[in-house]
């Protein structure tokens, strides 16, 4: 069979492996609004049929080939515009069950962000076709009819039969609302204001925004709600404990639009930074810079994308906290204070960060005062009432994963010695470090 098979010409599999690539591009081409023309199937097909080609492309060398590097090109540039639509077109379907505050801006900049992949798309079309006449590939001989790529939406809901588990393990929603506050605030890195301008994107990617760090992101965010899925809640949007959902949504919208962003990143990255001299790479990046914009495609990457990330992972971190402290063991532990100075500025700043670590309330009792223990400044606040007060020991309540460590910490003097200098933490309190 593999004989057979390597007895088919390149000329002859290209055109198998162009068929309904071009066919879909003809589609494409054949109307003169196309608003509705873009649904899930249409991206899907857009993003399979690329994907065929530009594997079978490379299999043979097109990278290396100046007269089918830029036929190659288009078709990453298709897949990888077709990944972030269909992306954007999942949001922006599901966004009356997302349950989102505030989210009229995000629907607005949702879909001018998909108007700009749609009309980069379009504008692909046509230069696609004319590249495969240049390379004398047959253009299929009929085309898709509409019906053939319909919406997702009906006016039919199926029956609500299958109950949520109302028997949900603590632990993970625990689990979960940790690590929803752990990445919100490694992401607040990136948080911003105000759109940039050119200059700014230009700064900022690929310097500080890249495909690789993105993705990064979009792992953990992934495996969130992975978790959720599998250990929280197993039913859909419509039904059940609002507020585990409503937290879903955070996370569920942050997955799809960072899906966007790297999509976004990669081509921008790979297809249309300089990086080189060669004159092939030059001439097809501009060729490709003439239907895909940089700027609008950087804008909609960074203005939309990055910034809608970070605001609904901001936005979520005070239902994930809410969630977190209802459904967290909770204790209290009785400590002696660190020798000889007291809840001054490095005891403080272990202590909050620890409880931030695990994003659990937790409480420093000095008598009838209670102070916030994932805040340095009411630490300190409450270290001047114990040395006035000459007290030796104290009570934290609060979240048990965070009393564990304070109880360690404090067996060590609080990470320093009687002079107040560092001291090495043990290895339970690396994350400190």
């Amino acid at each position: 069979m593999n004989d057979l098979a390597c007895d088919i010409s390149f000329a002859e599999k290209v055109r198998i492996y162009s068929y309904d690539y071009l066919k879909s591009c003809m589609y494409i081409s054949s109307f003169e609004d196309t608003k509705h023309v873009f649904t899930k199937k249409l991206y899907s097909q857009l993003i399979s049929t690329s994907q065929l080609l530009e594997d079978f492309l490379d299999f043979h060398g097109a990278k290396n080939n100046k007269n089918w590097y830029f036929y190659r090109e288009l078709a990453a540039a298709v897949r990888h515009l077709s990944l972030g639509g269909y992306s954007q077109r999942h949001i922006l379907n599901r966004m009356a069950f997302y349950d989102l505050p505030n989210s009229e801006k995000f629907r607005e900049e949702g879909e001018t962000t998909i108007n700009f992949l749609t009309s980069a798309l379009v504008k692909l079309a046509p230069v696609i076709l004319d590249e495969a006449a240049r390379l004398n590939i047959p253009l299929p001989k009929d085309r898709y009819d509409q019906e053939y790529f319909p919406g997702v939406l009906t006016g039919e809901i199926l029956d609500f039969d299958i109950d949520d588990d109302k028997d949900q393990q603590k632990k993970n929603i625990v689990k979960i609302a940790s690590e929803f506050l752990s990445i919100a605030g490694n992401l607040d890195q990136f948080g911003f204001y105000e759109p940039y301008d050119l200059e700014g994107m230009l700064e900022l990617v690929p310097e500080k925004v890249n495909e690789v760090e993105i993705r990064r992101f979009e792992m953990l965010v992934h495996n969130l709600q992975s978790s959720f899925d599998t250990y929280v809640i197993h039913g859909g949007y419509r039904y059940g404990d609002r507020k585990l959902k409503q937290l879903r949504s955070y996370f569920s919208v942050v997955f799809h639009i960072l899906q966007i962003v790297g999509r976004l990143l990669h081509f921008y990255e790979r297809h249309l930074l300089e990086r080189d001299f060669k004159s092939i790479h030059k001439k097809v990046r501009k060729n490709l810079s003439e239907p895909i914009n940089p700027e609008l495609l950087l804008d909609r990457t960074i203005n939309y994308g990055l910034y809608f990330a970070c605001h609904f992972l901001a936005d979520g971190k005070k239902l994930a906290r809410e969630i977190l402290n209802e459904n967290v063991e909770r204790s209290s532990i009785k400590v002696g204070i660190p020798v000889k100075l007291g809840f001054h500025s490095r005891p403080s700043l272990l202590v909050s960060k620890i409880v931030q670590h695990y994003g659990g309330q937790v409480e420093l009792c000095v008598k009838d005062n209670r102070f916030d223990a994932s805040s340095v400044l009411d630490l300190q606040w409450a270290g001047g009432k114990i040395y006035k007060e000459n007290i030796t020991r104290v009570v934290f309540e609060g979240d048990v994963r965070a009393l564990k460590d304070i109880e360690i910490l404090s067996s060590v003097n609080y990470g320093e010695d009687t002079m107040g200098k560092g001291i090495p933490l043990p290895k339970e309190l690396s994350y400190l470090r």
